[in-house]
């Protein structure tokens, strides 16, 4: 990569954001980097700020300050450009979000050197009733405010795959497959393992498994409920209101995020770390 301005965003609740954010914009000045804060962050470090609409198109890349969600949130500003995403994690997990604060300035020279990987992370694209949308990570559909279960008739390419009487379905890529869908028992997917999961929450039978589909696939829900309504979230960002008879379509999506990758760790280091597996036998 031929880096010559880098994109800032970060999440300014984070004590510690504004001051990272003008270190590494700094150090990336000394090296004739030229920097762009996104507007919300520049408001707390009194730079000229880029709405965040604009941001991704006027850079080489963008560096995230936040935990997965911040990320999340910028991977969906990238659609439809090649940017790649640094994430630089001052939030809990952060698989996304590879990059730790001290290693911050090492993981850029590497960077600059043009001696990092970039993985190219599939996304879905999602129809809500005929409207469209992304999502990076998962489509979450869920029962309403009361405790009774919804019915989820799910089909896979127009042929009946089964209804789910559960308090939600995850259709999930692999980069989601270690957010929610984990905690709901689903599988870890390798990021280049491009394919769709689909997952139950809680679902009545016990035999409702999660399962795991082609890329090419296409997924569609049919949620019926006695309450009147469910919800379906994406990326935990973009809530909508679905009433009883509502279809959610879900297929992969034509463009892509690129996150690149820690000079420091592989995949695996990350997932042995973040979820704490056991070493070598002492």
């Amino acid at each position: 990569m031929d880096i010559k301005r880098v994109g800032i965003i970060a999440n300014s609740t984070k004590e510690k954001a504004p001051e990272y954010a003008l270190r590494l914009a700094g150090w990336l000045s000394e090296r004739d980097v030229e920097v762009l804060f996104e507007e919300e962050i520049a408001g707390k470090t009194n730079m000229p700020g880029v709405a965040r609409d604009k941001l991704a198109s006027a850079v080489d890349m963008l560096v995230v300050f936040g935990g997965d969600g911040t990320l999340l949130m910028a991977g969906r500003l990238a659609m439809g450009s090649d940017v790649p995403i640094l994430g630089i994690n001052m939030g809990g997990f952060g698989f996304m979000t590879v990059v730790n604060l001290d290693e911050m300035l090492d993981a850029m020279e590497v960077i600059l050197d043009g001696k990092c990987s970039v993985s190219r992370r599939m996304m879905l694209n999602v129809s809500v009733e005929g409207t469209q949308h992304p999502a990076f990570n998962d489509v979450v559909i869920n029962r309403g405010n009361l405790s009774r279960m919804v019915n989820l008739e799910t089909f896979v390419d127009g042929k009946y795959l089964g209804t789910f009487k559960a308090d939600g379905l995850i259709i999930s890529t692999p980069t989601g497959s270690t957010a929610y869908s984990l905690s709901s028992g689903g599988p870890i997917i390798m990021p280049e393992l491009n394919s769709i999961i689909v997952n139950p929450i809680c679902p009545h039978t016990l035999t409702n498994r999660p399962i795991v589909l082609p890329p090419e696939a296409v997924v569609e829900v049919v949620v019926w409920t006695k309450e009147g309504e469910a919800s379906v979230t994406l990326d935990g960002q973009d809530l909508f209101i679905l009433r009883s008879g509502d279809r959610v379509n879900i297929r992969k999506s034509k463009d892509y995020i690129n996150l690149v990758e820690s000079p420091h760790r592989d995949y695996l280091e990350i997932l042995r770390t973040k979820l704490g597996w056991g070493g070598l036998p002492g």
